[in-house]
């Protein structure tokens, strides 16, 4: 069984960076609500990057799966294939 899984990395100055593979949809808005909230809490500004470390096919077939019923994370939007 796979398990969905965040990775939060704190640099020495305090900023938060969380990286994560593939998410269930069961757990989804989970982590959303969650890195919402890490955000809320933390403050300071908020940013999300698309992943470059992953091959170009596999991230174009992930931002496609993840905007499927039209759930888009902002910068995200401008990458729509």
């Amino acid at each position: 069984m796979n398990s969905d899984k965040l990775t939060i990395e704190i640099s020495p100055d305090g900023t938060l960076k969380t990286s994560a593979d593939s998410i269930s949809g069961a757990n989804h808005d989970n982590a959303e609500n969650f890195l919402r909230n890490v955000a809320t809490l933390a403050g300071g500004k908020s940013t999300r990057t698309i992943r470059t470390d992953l091959p170009k096919n596999v991230l174009q077939k992930a931002l496609q799966e993840h905007m499927k019923d039209g759930h888009t994370h902002g910068e995200l939007d401008s990458h729509k294939h």
